[in-house]
């Protein structure tokens, strides 16, 4: 039996984590947890407070190990700007033997302000004034990484995943 895959889609709101993650999530079969969606089930009315953030966090983490430990494959989708937060899934990735592959998502700055401008149904409540606030507090990302651009059309994005995540993930498992 092959080492589960974790695959980290993380970037500032906006970038395109949410599409990247679907994609990514549909072509390895693999269960696919957004903190967005996971932050409405714990919060009513989410505040977006460090607590209410770690609480997420604390939940996507232990969604994703319940899956590694059984062997499935896992995609998060979450900014995942602090370094701690990343810090913590790839342990969790090492304590439980998966491949862990972070994709940070960019967006050239025009293209994501019209993006976010533009979407009308979506479960993310961030605008482009939490963009820049999320983008004014992102620590520098010190781990192996691929970098997404997606700035350009879907195909394009989903040639860059093909070439530089997907081909990545399927030969280590």
């Amino acid at each position: 039996m092959s080492d589960p895959a974790l695959v980290v889609c993380c970037g500032l709101p906006g970038a395109g984590k949410s599409t990247v993650s679907a994609y990514v999530a549909e072509r390895l079969d693999a269960a696919r947890y957004r903190s967005d969606e996971v932050r409405k089930e714990l919060v009513e009315e989410p505040t977006y407070e460090a607590d209410e953030t770690t609480a997420t966090y604390d939940e996507l983490i232990a969604r994703a190990k319940s899956d590694l430990a059984d062997g499935g494959d896992v995609v998060l989708d979450a900014t995942f700007s602090s370094q701690t937060h990343r810090d913590r899934v790839y342990e969790l990735g090492r304590t439980t033997d998966a491949e862990v592959e972070f994709v940070l998502v960019t967006c050239d700055a025009d293209v994501l302000r019209r993006r976010i401008e533009e979407r009308t149904e979506t479960v993310s409540d961030a605008g482009y004034d939490e963009h820049l606030e999320v983008k004014a507090s992102f620590d520098p990302f010190d781990r192996d990484h691929v970098e997404i651009d997606n700035a350009g059309s879907l195909q394009a994005t989903y040639r860059q995943l093909d070439r530089m995540v997907l081909e990545s993930v399927e030969r280590g498992n």
